[in-house]
Parts: structure tokens; sequence; C-alpha cells
């Protein structure tokens, strides 16, 4: 939000603050300023020149000789360019010696055989604007050879504040000043417009249709429309404004248009509230009818002469004829106000604020006024800002207003009222505010409060502030902001930390975070934006064209770190990522959301040493990591050989994850070289993905546990191994047949060849039997491995190796 200095502090008079100062109370607010600029930098070398003759140049067509009064009773001569050179007009000149914005050194020339003895400017030339067709035309009658930064208005300070979303109420020069005039609102009024006087308006309330004389307004959709006042206004004399609200408008960073829609400009940059002129000669019978796009209009031309296409929840501004103008955005060629416009309707609305961002959104098209309203106007500023408006324009165009005002209002506003704790804002800000304190915050900015017991305070929000002001925890944030954020203590006080538990699933993921970064991963975080080709669930704005979908998997976007990495030199990679994957749900149900983890490693399995030969990253260590985060996650879910198919991964050596009723949770494996962008030197990449409960079990805390003071008895079994049957469940099966007394089963050895049958594996599994309370005999052990192969064989058919 471009701010004018002399503007701000004509709106708040008791304001002392210099340039510097204020920019530092603004940052201090919340509203920080990221830039200051004094419009007259580059422009001190610069006079009014008011051109008393113009005559051909004699050696060129389009070249003129003018007579040019710089005010040093000397008449210069001067060779210029431009075709709309004027005689009795004034212009900005710069005499010989003055330097130009850019740093142009104007100096005595000759041009085609006449000497020229310094320069009538463009706006563009003095860094006003991009026009650069035309000497720049001041306005009234200055005097010649006063500096022109006084005859234009630009002595002034622009400040470039930034304002956040959720504060509408600064986009405008009086929101601005509500902040940092001495005594908050008390100490903001309007400035005086020169040779306005205050209008007498009565304004004809009608719910959904209102007449007065020459004018009709009638609202049909609510919803997206709460009211509608349309003023009119008779014999105005369309023309350019005159100096002082020229210069306002350009300290501000618009640029004039002519006296009607300056004023309508003026008013919108002063108070923040929208306005549109009409030429009421140009709307149907006088009638504006507030409606969404009908069938056959598909297609609007706006005032900026473009075709734009219509959306049937677009909402429009009609006359009986049909659009007249895109509500809250920008009016229509065939009602804009001309040279030969007489008669002005002068629209003041209030929009639904998600409405307009959709519907400028739609149209590619972003205003001063789709600006305002999407972040929330005031909707009690309404009538001050019809008021303020119509006396402008009274002033600066003539003509009369019509007493009564069609006022539309199908939706009343009603002001808000939120109870405040002063408790609350002790245990959130973490000092005590006192009630006497919390008011002399809160009242300056607009608030009024009112006692409602021992610790409440109930507060009125101002319309001003009704969009991000809801709840108590807004007014405690509006209580630390204009108390200082520097005024609270850097130590940390006493607390009393929960006793509430996270969510299980947060657990889980704390746990799986901490054993990933053990194993030497790094955490990333990548963006949820992918291709279509990844996902099924398409973005209505996409950030870009080439990303317009949610991800259904969170695997391709490490993988594609991983190229990131390589094309870096980077050859060793270990990344995880915790995320949520998007699968496309029915119609008009939102996206399915799932929670899943995905890693991927790549390069050496330990940093290159003298002392060992290096060693790739393979399948086994992948299995290692699976393995490992299925255990400390206390997932219940099993690995089958084989990636599924459509995954990215090579079949054959990768592994399906299975939860507990045989669904498939997860999968991992060696990802297809053909799925990556790899240089010449890169290895295998392994990767896995598995998605998480959303309801996981919680796990129990662990207790201490002494050593066993008993010896354990170890047997060792070689068994036939169908290959069909994976050596996890056979391990499993182990345990589940071993009891109590079986207290570790390891696999150490593998053989098939000579001696093992056809279709069959020799496995062989380490037993490990142990007691907490006796040392066990020889019979107990024998006979718990007895019936652990009695069990394996009936369900797996699993036999001993004779």
């Amino acid at each position: 939000m471009d701010i004018s200095y002399r503007w701000l502090r004509a709106l708040a008079p008791g304001l002392e603050l210099d340039i510097e100062a204020l920019a530092a109370r603004l940052a201090d607010r919340g509203a920080a300023v990221d830039g200051i600029r004094h419009l007259a930098d580059g422009l001190t070398d610069i006079v009014v020149g008011r051109v008393d003759a113009v005559e051909a140049h004699p050696n060129a067509d389009r070249l003129s000789l003018c007579t040019v009064d710089a005010g040093g009773g000397e008449r210069l001569r001067v060779v210029c360019g431009a075709p709309n050179v004027t005689e009795g007009v004034c212009y900005p000149f710069a005499p010989v010696g003055a330097s130009l914005p850019g740093g142009v050194a104007i100096r005595e020339v000759k041009i085609r055989g006449e000497v020229s003895r310094g320069m009538l400017c463009s706006a563009k030339e003095l860094g006003l604007g991009t026009d650069h067709t035309g000497i720049l035309e001041l306005p009234g009658e200055p005097t010649p050879g006063a500096p022109f930064v006084d005859a234009f208005g630009l002595d002034d300070w622009r400040l470039d504040v930034e304002v956040t979303a959720n504060r509408g109420d600064l986009l405008s020069h009086q929101g601005v000043a509500r902040e940092v005039a001495p005594g908050g609102v008390a100490g903001v009024r309007l400035p005086d417009i020169p040779g306005a006087s205050a209008a007498d308006l009565d304004f004809v309330r009608g719910e959904r249709e209102a007449r007065v004389e020459g004018a009709t307004v009638r609202v049909e959709d609510p919803d997206l429309c709460s009211r509608y006042l349309g003023a009119v206004l008779r014999g105005v004399k369309v023309g350019p404004s005159p100096a002082w609200l020229q210069a306002r408008l350009r300290a501000a960073g618009s640029r004039p248009i002519n006296n009607v829609v300056d004023a309508t400009n003026y008013v919108l940059l002063e108070l923040g509230q929208p306005l549109h002129a009409f030429d009421l000669g140009c709307l149907a019978e006088g009638t504006i009818v507030v409606r969404r796009a009908g069938a056959g209009e598909s297609t609007f031309t706006t005032l900026d002469g473009e075709e734009r296409r219509l959306h049937p929840d677009m909402l429009m501004i009609c006359d009986l004829n049909g659009p007249v103008a895109v509500a809250g955005v920008m009016g229509g060629q065939d009602s804009e106000v001309t040279e030969d416009t007489a008669d002005v309707l002068l629209e003041c609305a209030m929009f639904e604020p998600r409405s307009v961002r959709a519907t400028r959104r739609g149209l590619g098209l972003s205003t001063d006024a789709s600006y305002r309203f999407e972040r929330g106007v005031d909707p009690a500023g309404m009538e001050l800002a019809l008021r303020r408006a119509v006396e402008v324009i009274l002033a600066v165009a003539g003509g009369a207003v019509q007493g009564q005002v069609a006022d539309c209002l199908p939706r009343p506003w009603e002001p808000a009222t939120v109870r405040l704790r002063v408790s609350r804002v002790e245990r959130v800000l973490g000092v005590r505010v006192a009630p006497p304190e919390i008011r002399s915050l809160l009242e300056p900015l607009g608030f009024e409060l009112e006692e409602a017991g021992e610790d409440a305070i109930d507060v009125a929000i101002p319309g001003w502030r009704s969009y991000d002001v809801t709840r108590e925890v807004d007014l405690i944030e509006e209580i630390a902001r204009t108390r200082g954020y520097d005024t609270f203590p850097e130590t940390l006080g006493p607390f009393r930390p929960g006793t509430v538990p996270d969510h299980p699933l947060f657990q889980l993921e704390d746990r799986l975070r901490t054993l990933l970064s053990e194993r030497g991963l790094f955490e990333c975080q990548t963006p949820a934006f992918v291709p279509a080709r990844q996902g099924d669930v398409r973005v209505l704005n996409p950030v870009s064209r080439e990303e317009d979908h949610l991800r259904r998997e969170v695997l391709p976007s490490l993988v594609r770190r991983v190229e990131h990495n390589w094309a870096r030199g980077v050859r060793d990679v270990r990344l995880f990522e915790i995320a949520t994957s998007f699968a496309a749900a029915g119609s008009g149900e939102p996206p399915v959301e799932e929670t899943r983890l995905a890693l991927v490693i790549a390069g050496q399995g330990a940093p290159t040493h003298w002392s060992a030969e290096p060693r790739e990253l393979d399948l086994w260590d992948l299995r290692g990591l699976a393995d490992a985060v299925l255990a400390r996650g206390a997932l219940h879910a099993v690995l089958e050989p084989g990636a599924p198919e459509g995954k990215g991964l090579v079949r054959s050596e990768g592994f399906t994850i299975r939860g507990p009723s045989g669904e498939v949770s997860g999968w991992a494996g060696r990802v297809m070289e053909g799925a990556m962008d790899a240089p010449p030197w890169a290895g295998a990449v392994w990767g896995l993905e598995l998605g998480l409960p959303e309801e996981p079990d919680v796990m129990d805390q662990r207790g201490f546990e002494p050593m066993p003071a008993f010896p354990g008895v170890e047997r060792d079994l070689a068994l036939l191994v169908p290959r069909a049957v994976a050596a996890a469940r056979v391990a499993e099966a182990l345990r589940g047949a071993g009891g109590d007394l079986l207290a570790e089963v390891g696999l150490f050895d593998k053989y098939e060849g000579s001696g093992v049958p056809i279709g069959l594996r020799s496995l062989a599994y380490r037993l490990r039997f142990q007691s907490s309370v006796r040392t066990l005999t020889d019979e107990e052990v024998d006979g718990a491995v007895n019936g652990i192969l009695k069990h394996l064989e009936s369900e797996l058919g699993v036999h001993v190796r004779g």
C-alpha cells in the first residue's frame, strides 16, 4: 500500500513523527515499511515552463520551435518533437545544466540547424510514468520558473507499507492514520475539500429493491451483495481534476483520469471503500440489478478494453439490458464516464469477499477495488464514503446531487461483541495486564469496552476490524501488538507441563523420525504439487501449469531430490519424509488424505576408508530399515518378496508390505532406472513407502527388566522350506510356537544345491531358550523344539533337514 506522508498528516493533524520515526512506528504495529521515497528525488532542477509561441521547425516536419518562459526574464528557444505542445500551456522544463532522473545532463545543442536551450519533458523522462508520446501538461496556472515539484504536488514522501492479508483496514490512509495518530481514532479527522460543502443525503431503504427519482436498485443475490447504495448526480462537467486532487493521487501512486473517476479513487485511497461511477444515461431506465451472470452472458468487455469470459457464478452489476460491470472488480466500457457524461449514478456496495476473490481469479484481473473487497471493507463506513465521494465530485465537477439515495439493504450488518477475560490475557502473554491498561490499548483502535464482571470485558468490534477480530485470542493479539512486543520479558516464566499425551499418530511419527535419524537419514519436506501423471487430484489454482495436481505417492518426490543431489555431484543420499498423499474421492467430496512414510537410500554403505573395500547399499540395507520401521512403530505388517506393479520399482528386487488384513500398505525396492535422470556414475537407488495407520496402537511404556540370572540354552535347526514360503513367515511361526521360553530367533544360514530337493531350500535358525526364574532342563527344551517342528510341518509344510 502506497501511503502519502502529507496526506497522512492531513488526516492526523497531531502527528509530529518524521518519516523515519513513522516507519518505525508502523513496523512496531505489524505493518513493516518496505521502502521510503521522496517524490522530488532527481527533479529539483526541473522548473515550470510556459510555452508562449510554437513555430514549425524550418528543417524538420515533425519538430517544432517553442518559445519558453522559464521565469528568468529571457525567452528561451527550445526544439520539441512532441505533438501535443500548445501555446499558453505550462509544462515541466529542464534548463541547460539541469539533470534528469537517471543522470541525463541537459546542455545546449543544435538540432537540425536550430539551437535548443533546454528541454520540455514527458512523464517518462521525469520518472513519473511510462508515457513518452507527449509532453506532461501541468494542471492549473502555475507560475513560470516555479519549482516543478511544488507545482505538481511532489513535495512529499511515499511509504510502501506491507499490509498482511488479514488487515484490509490498512489499505487506506485513514486506516494507517488510526494506527499512528496521537490518541488513535480520536485523533483522526477528514481534511477539508477545497470548495466543498456538506452533502444533505436521505437514504431511502428497501430490503431487496430501493427506488428514488430516476434510479432503481435491485439485489437478487443477497448472499453475495449485502448492501448497495446508489446516488444520482446531475449536471456534472467531466474534465481534468484540479491540481490538488491530481497531486494527492500521484503522491499515493495513482494516475489521474478525470474529475469524476478521480473523486472515487480519492475516496478509495482515503477511506478504503471502492466506489464506481456509471454514466446514468447509459443505464436502461436508470436501473441497477445485482445478480449472477445469466445464460447467454458468456463474455463482457471491461473498462480496459479486454473481452472477459464470464462464468455463471460471477456476480455482475446489470441494467435491464445486461451486464454493465463485474461486481467488485471493474466496470464496463458501455457505461463508463466520459467527457459527454452529464448525469452520474454513484455506486457504493458491499460484496462478499470470497465471491470477489473467485471472480478475480476466474477473470485473471486484479484491481484496486478487488484487492480491497477480497480482504473486507468497512460495512459501517459505506454512508460516510458515499457522502465523501459526493462532496468531492460536486467540488471538482460541479452539478447537483439528488437528495434521496437508493439504499438496498437485504442483509443488515450487526456489530459483533467478543468477551475478553483478563486472566486469559495473562495466561497467553505471560505478563499481568490490568483492565485499565487493556482499555488504554484497545479504545484508541476503535474498540468499545464494557465491564461484564470481575474477570470479563465485553468488547464491541468496529466495522473496519470485523473481518480479522472475531475471537478472544484476536483481542489478546491486539493488546500485545499495541503494548509493544519489545515490552515483554525475554526470560521464560514458570509453566506447568501438559498431562494430555499426543495423538498416537504423532507419537508414531516421532518414533520413526528418531529411528531414521539414528540410522543416518536426513528428513526433508517436499512440495505436494506434482505433474498430472503422478496425481489424481487437480489443484484449482496451481502454482505452475507443470505441477497442477496433488501427489498420490510420496516416494517419487524423494526420487527427484536424489536427482537434485546427483546434479550437484552428491553421490551418497539418505532421505526420508513423513508427508500426506492425496487420492480422488467421489463427486463433490474432498480428496482422501493419508499420512505416509517414504525413504530413499543411494551410494555407499559407509564412508571410503583404506581399511575396507567400498560397499554399495543393497536390498538388504533397505530390508533392515523396513524391519526396523515396522518394529519401532509396532506396525503389524509382513514383508513379501516382489514389489507391486506400477510403483516404479524393479519387481524382482523389492518386496510388498501387507497389513494385518492382507491389504497392501506399502512397498519397497530398487527404483527403476528409467524413472530417474541418472548420471553415468550413479548407482542403484532403493526406496520405501509405507502408509501409517490413522489410529496406531498405543505403545506400552517400557519398564526396567533385570538381566537374566539363569543361563540360556541354544538349539540350531536346519529346515527344508518350500521356495514359496518366505523366511520371515518361518521366523514368525517359530516365535508363535516357541512359547514364553523362546527368547530369540535368528536366521544364520541359507543353502540351495546338492542334497536339497528341487523346489526347496535349506534355512538354518538358531533358537535361544531362557527363563528368568530357573535353569531349564534338556527335557523342557527338547519338548519345546518338538512342538515347534510339529507346528511348522502342519502350518507351512516345513521339515527338518536330515
